[in-house]
């Protein structure tokens, strides 16, 4: 069977169709997808500019909360040491029937070439005159301080009101500051 010059024909045609017909579906397809990313540039380049005064602004308000950051530690000058030092004196309170009802503390500072710290406190106690000055001097004697820590009292200040006396401690703690 010899096929004829028409059917080749119809069949080179139909064959042409077929390629015409994928070659404009994937045309289409990629018009689409041309339209989309012209579409998204276009977007994207519009944002553009709202974003980059986003990023300083952003920038600025990183630096004002960087320096307000800074400013808020500065107001508050306990340091875990001063936490330490906290709980011997609540100790030595307790040992001594007086009631801690103020303790405030400075900033350490390197005295003695990073040797040891000072930190100076206020203590406000509450109890007997007699216990009073027995917290006193377990503070001046430092007998049971559990870290490596000494106190010099600088100022007391005996509030004497009959029955629950009142005193204010100023004294500062050497500490140790090992390598």
């Amino acid at each position: 069977m010899k096929t004829s010059k028409k059917v080749w024909l119809i069949v080179g045609i139909a064959v042409f169709a077929i390629v015409l017909a994928l070659l404009f579906s994937t045309y289409s397809r990629q018009a689409g997808e041309r339209e989309q990313l012209e579409n998204n540039l276009f977007v994207a380049q519009a944002l553009l500019p709202k974003l980059t005064a986003q990023k300083g602004d952003l920038k600025n308000q990183l630096a004002q909360a960087q320096s307000l950051l800074d400013r808020s530690r500065a107001k508050f000058p306990q340091s875990v040491e001063s936490i330490e030092y906290g709980e011997d004196l609540f100790e030595i309170a307790d040992d001594c029937d007086v009631e801690i009802t103020k303790l405030t503390a400075s900033m350490p500072k390197e005295a003695g070439g990073a040797t040891y710290s000072v930190s100076s406190f206020v203590v406000g106690v509450n109890g007997d005159v007699s216990d009073i000055l027995d917290f006193v001097d377990a503070l001046r004697a430092g007998v049971d301080f559990q870290l490596p820590w000494s106190a010099e009292v600088t100022a007391v200040k005996i509030n004497y009101a009959g029955e629950g006396d009142s005193a204010t401690i100023n004294l500062d703690i050497y500490a140790y500051k090992g390598e």
